[in-house]
């Protein structure tokens, strides 16, 4: 990603991503070009509440999971 800030590393559903620093959830979500629809996020084991995202910012080498639900029977 380039940007004028210093970039880290975090781990994004297994897969290192090199991000912006002081990145936020929503902002990862957007630089991910994921589409939000019925959706869960864990920082570290831990769930974010959607009303956090925008505020949540990650640090270096943290554990994100992006989890959606799709329906289906």
């Amino acid at each position: 990603m380039q940007d004028k800030g210093k970039e880290m590393n975090i781990v994004v559903n297994g897969e290192i991503k090199e991000v912006k620093e002081d990145i936020t959830i929503q902002e990862l979500i957007e630089f991910l070009s994921i589409k939000v629809g019925v959706m869960a996020v864990a920082v570290n084991m831990n769930i974010v509440k959607k009303d956090d995202w925008d505020s949540f910012k990650l640090n270096q080498d943290d554990k994100v999971e992006l989890l959606q639900f799709v329906g289906g029977g």
